[in-house]
């Protein structure tokens, strides 16, 4: 019989065997990422999150499942944004914190949130964990598996949790031989647009680069605090300079860093993380507002690079009308909720529901509309 663990931090987790089980998952749920985040003091209970690592272990002890929890007094850093829900339950008067939330610290990246091994029973897994998460649960208000597969959220919704639709603008390689054959796909006036839009920098240079150093990540890191601090609360600082030191050591060439001078001063920034056939854009920031700069940047560099490495998916992250009118196609994304109290579940399910529906209705929509014309 497969035996649950709940644990209280990653850091005595082996890396490899944690790993293993991620497999071709996103990077941002490997071991290094994650108890980098716990060793360097970004995701402690001092921030707000409390480690609360699942593991499903076989009868030789070796680990066959795996899910990312963690303890939350808040819901900031999720990009689920439930904060709606959380002042409904106090306007009721009943306790919406702590939760457990099973997901990535401040990563709004899909992808599997139950982790089985490739040569696992994934049901007899899944069940594992799904008792873990029970247990993991006792003491918080509500489960909150966030960004996870649509199959997952089948299975949980299944045994009682009820699932939440969001929708992204991802960027989708077409077998694109060039930017110029990516451009194809738009009508004349829009191509001529984002050209324009390419070439009005203002003088400034831009740098993309793979396994940046020391000063190119403490430049991007001073770009990250300050578009954190732009958003107020909204925006809190979670990572530090030592985590993103400790990513450029660790990493190295799965980073990819576009930065923008004047001269030799460094004025914009974005930092994307690669994996297998996606790259996914994190931070972004700027000392000056120029414009057109935020796209080339954050969105058209990124978009060369997947073009020249042949990847075929860019994740850019949360939000964005203006990511669609420039080529990102609308993705639904999911997450999985089960509160303690049934009033407020079923009251927030039924929410849930009627958000799913149009969510459905804005993709169609925007799917139809879409700037891109019809692949041959």
């Amino acid at each position: 019989m497969p035996t649950v663990q709940v644990l209280d931090s990653y850091l005595g987790i082996d890396p490899a065997a944690w790993d293993a089980v991620v497999g071709d998952g996103s990077p941002f749920l490997e071991h290094t990422f994650l108890a980098g985040l716990e060793r360097l003091g970004c995701a402690t209970p001092e921030t707000g999150w409390t480690p609360r690592p699942i593991l499903v272990r076989d009868d030789g002890d070796r680990l066959i499942g795996a899910a990312p929890g963690w303890v939350k007094t808040h819901s900031m850093g999720e990009f689920v944004y439930d904060h709606g829900w959380a002042h409904a339950a106090q306007g009721a008067n009943l306790p919406y914190y702590p939760k457990l939330v099973v997901g990535v610290p401040f990563s709004p990246v899909t992808g599997q949130r139950l982790l089985v091994a490739p040569d696992a029973d994934t049901d007899a897994v899944r069940a594992g964990l799904l008792a873990g998460m029970q247990a993991a649960v006792e003491g918080c208000h509500g489960l909150h598996v966030l960004f996870n597969t649509a199959s997952e959220a089948q299975w949980l919704a299944e045994r009682g949790a009820f699932s939440r639709l969001q929708y992204q603008f991802h960027w989708t390689n077409h077998d694109y031989a060039s930017f110029d054959d990516f451009l194809a796909r738009f009508t004349s006036k829009k191509r001529n647009k984002i050209r324009r839009e390419r070439k009005e920098l203002h003088g400034l240079r831009l740098e993309a680069t793979s396994n940046p150093g020391a000063e190119r990540l403490d430049a991007m890191h001073g770009f990250y605090v300050q578009h954190c601090r732009n958003f107020g609360p909204w925006g809190r600082v979670y990572l530090s300079r030592d985590f993103f030191q400790y990513l450029g050591e660790v990493w190295g060439d799965r980073l990819h860093v576009v930065l923008a001078y004047d001269g030799d001063e460094p004025v914009a920034g974005t930092f994307n993380v690669l994996k297998g056939d996606r790259l996914y854009g994190r931070h972004w920031g700027a000392r000056e507002d120029v414009k057109f700069l935020h796209f080339e940047v954050c969105y058209y560099q990124a978009i060369d690079e997947c073009i020249r490495r042949g990847l075929r998916v860019f994740e850019p992250g949360h939000g964005g009308g203006h990511k669609y009118r420039r080529g990102f196609e609308p993705t639904i994304t999911y997450s999985s909720h089960w509160l303690a109290h049934g009033a407020l579940h079923h009251a927030l399910a039924e929410h849930a529901k009627a958000e799913g529906e149009r969510v459905h209705e804005q993709v169609a929509e925007l799917s139809e509309i879409s700037p891109l014309k019809p692949l041959a």
